[in-house]
């Protein structure tokens, strides 16, 4: 074959009825109609001479071949996104893209402030904030999807040695209860007076969940003991739950900062006991790192960093170098 059997479009269309799950989905989300959809698909299985979807069930369903092609499109489309990226910055940050990551809490409570100081001086730049798990963050680090990420959880050991992953602030988790709850009148509580408490948590499978109870672990606390009220999905909610008076929490102190000013939760101090947790900064070191994410990384990052933190290796890593091939590949479960 002289000629590329497929194109850039095709590609974009086999993601996105992949991420998508139908044909329909897939049109909509890329604002064309479903017979065109189907008709580039329709070219691409003729002009590679496979089929590259089961039809038989509900779902769109890929076959061997077409996970084989979404494979490497993937790859192909991340570097045409890092070629267009680099000749934006031949404008010197008039325009551009800065694309970041966090895991749950840092997203939600953290990367807000630090994109708004950093739109407030370079205002043309588009920043995009990916809120996922931490190893989902992680893999788009890591395939070159996101510039850097900010995340609290537990990185995939098979990324270790294609991330850069930086100690970059400590993260107080904080025990809140009801301003009405009897503790709420003592100045500080015992570690035992846990054990009486009603909790309310994140499910037991998620990361943030078991982060907090291994850090608990490591100050001598266990949170096996305690006694679970509910389990609910989102920070927001448990803080409303708290505030409600259903039971005890712990939570990011930067997730109750305007609460705690309102004066409707109460922050109750454990005696001997500060609970902390590392948050990362992850990035990877071959791949193209814009002037955006130059201009992220050395104006903004250490004005929310603890101090002391390794700033130098954001300066010392390779940049603005573009790798020709991604041999790393997404797992197909998060």
């Amino acid at each position: 074959m002289s000629d590329l059997p497929f194109t850039l479009d095709q590609l974009r269309i086999l993601k996105a009825i992949a991420v998508e799950g139908s044909f329909k989905r897939a049109a909509d989300s890329l604002y064309v109609s479903q017979p065109a959809v189907s008709l580039q698909v329709q070219n691409l299985e003729r002009q590679l001479d496979v089929p590259l979807f089961d039809r038989g069930g509900r779902r769109a369903q890929l076959t061997e071949a077409g996970h084989l092609l979404l494979s490497y499109g993937e790859k192909i489309l991340t570097l045409c996104q890092e070629t267009c990226r680099a000749i934006e910055d031949l404008q010197n940050l008039q325009g551009g893209t800065l694309i970041v990551g966090a895991s749950q809490t840092t997203g939600t409570y953290l990367l807000p402030r630090m994109i708004g100081m950093f739109r407030q001086k370079y205002s043309d730049v588009a920043v995009q904030l990916h809120v996922h798990s931490t190893r989902r963050t992680a893999w788009s680090v890591a395939n070159g999807q996101v510039d850097l990420a900010i995340i609290g959880g537990e990185i995939p050991g098979e990324l270790a040695e294609s991330l850069e992953i930086i100690p970059y602030a400590e993260d107080e988790l904080a025990l809140i209860l009801p301003v009405l709850h009897p503790f709420a009148k003592l100045e500080t509580i015992q570690k035992e007076d846990l054990y009486k408490l009603q909790f309310i948590a994140l499910d037991s499978q998620s990361t943030i969940r078991k982060v907090i109870d291994q850090v608990l672990a490591r100050n001598d606390i266990d949170a096996r003991r305690f006694k679970f009220e509910m389990e609910l999905n989102s920070i927001e909610a448990i803080k409303n739950a708290v505030q409600s008076g259903l039971g005890a929490a712990f939570v990011s102190t930067s997730a109750i900062a305007k609460e705690l000013q309102m004066g409707v939760l109460h922050r109750a101090p454990i005696e001997g006991v500060v609970v902390k947790r590392t948050l990362w900064l992850i990035f990877n070191p071959n791949r193209y790192r814009s002037k955006a994410a130059e201009a992220f990384s050395q104006e903004i990052l250490p004005q929310f960093a603890t101090p002391g933190w390794n700033q130098d290796v954001l300066k010392s890593s390779p940049k603005n170098i573009v790798v020709t091939t991604l041999d790393i590949a997404m797992p197909s479960s998060d």
